[in-house]
């Protein structure tokens, strides 16, 4: 059974920086992909960054280019988002997700496992 479990999460100054860990375990995730979502108070759960176990292909959602980076340890099977630069619009929940095709395109109902979320709270 796959679990995936979060960690890092918490609060930070605006300009800050922060790194989310989620610890994978019940798989062979070579062939997956994961992915970060968030989910702000009142809003709907969004997309914000996804990796390619194996070939390590990203992509991320507008809002955070060039201010978040998505990577992954594979001996620790253990994926991470690195967010710097952060603002309070960025305060969410923080979910991480795993699909078995190891596609980084797509929407978040093709996600198969999820995590149980870490809060990242960002002052002005």
């Amino acid at each position: 059974q796959v679990q995936l479990v979060e960690s890092g999460g918490g609060l930070v100054q605006a300009g800050g920086s922060l790194r989310l860990s989620c610890e994978a375990s019940g798989r062979t995730f070579r062939n997956y992909a994961m992915g970060w979502f968030r989910q702000a108070p009142g809003k709907e759960r969004e997309f914000v960054a996804a990796i390619s176990w194996s070939r390590g292909s990203t992509r991320y959602a507008d809002s955070v280019k060039g201010r978040f980076t998505i990577s992954r340890d594979s001996a620790k099977t253990t994926v991470y988002l690195q967010m710097n630069s952060l603002k309070p619009e960025d305060t969410a929940v923080y979910y991480c997700a795993a699909r078995t095709d190891g596609i980084i395109w797509g929407s978040q109902g093709s996600y198969d496992y999820w995590g149980q979320g870490t809060q990242v709270t960002v002052s002005s």
